[in-house]
């Protein structure tokens, strides 16, 4: 069902958080938890979140769920079960929300960075359909996560409006990334819909494989939509490995 324009909910009061994803690479830390409970400072990443966005004035929260849901769900206000968890990539996740999305105005956030409110909030007052987070400073920390900093990051590029041209790709050289992704992004219904007419016209199994850098990447090349990146300027880090989790408590650490 498409709903009217009278049906969408304007102004953002809801987040969703992609929890579904066991974390892998994390190795023996999630064997036994979903990542979004590693622990950060003495809190769990997901009440990091929580916190955040609660703090941003929103406290309408959904997990989309998967590996060891009976821990996530109880986490927020609604439950999304993604049952392909384990065979699907985060816009599959997201997919699974697909009830609020047609009608609000949503935060999305990856369930395994931590960020702080000032963020949220500049996303929260961006008009277009779809507007990301990013890093401008983002050398910094992938030094000190890497010894190679290309080896993990992806092409980011910006017109001079802001908004994203490029996005996704392995890079050559620094000159192509202006930034990187956060993992933190805004979508509007009008955004949506446009997503899934995307994803309609795909196959079945690379929507399954689709990550999230992938999705805006096409949104970008079909030129179905501007995407508009707003600038964080506070703390921000992943964990995608065990020595992500010193490298932000280190950071943490520094702020105080």
């Amino acid at each position: 069902v498409i709903p009217t324009q009278l049906e969408e909910q304007r102004g953002v009061t809801k987040a969703i958080i992609l929890a579904a994803g066991r974390g892998s690479r994390m190795g023996d830390l999630t064997h036994d938890v979903p990542k979004c409970f590693l622990v950060v400072e003495g809190k769990k990443l997901i009440e990091w979140q929580l916190d955040c966005l609660n703090d941003a004035g929103i406290n309408d929260v959904a997990i989309v769920t998967g590996y060891r849901r009976d821990l996530t769900s109880k986490f927020g206000t609604t439950e999304f079960y993604n049952q392909q968890w384990s065979t699907t990539q985060m816009v599959s996740s997201l997919e699974s929300a697909e009830n609020w999305l047609i009608h609000h105005e949503c935060i999305v956030s990856y369930s395994d960075i931590y960020y702080e409110k000032e963020v949220v909030q500049s996303l929260m007052l961006e008009n277009s359909e779809v507007s990301i987070a990013y890093d401008p400073e983002w050398l910094a920390l992938w030094s000190e996560r890497f010894s190679d900093p290309l080896d993990d990051a992806e092409t980011f590029r910006l017109d001079f409006d802001n908004n994203v041209t490029e996005i996704g790709a392995r890079p050559k050289s620094l000159t192509e990334i202006q930034g990187q992704f956060m993992g933190l992004l805004k979508i509007t219904p009008s955004g949506w819909r446009k997503i899934k007419e995307v994803r309609f016209g795909s196959d079945e199994k690379q929507n399954a494989r689709q990550d999230m850098t992938g999705l805006l990447g096409q949104l970008i090349a079909e030129d179905v939509l501007q995407i508009r990146a707003v600038a964080n300027r506070g703390l921000w880090g992943e964990t995608d490995s065990p020595s992500d989790i010193k490298v932000l408590e280190k950071t943490l650490e520094q702020k105080r």
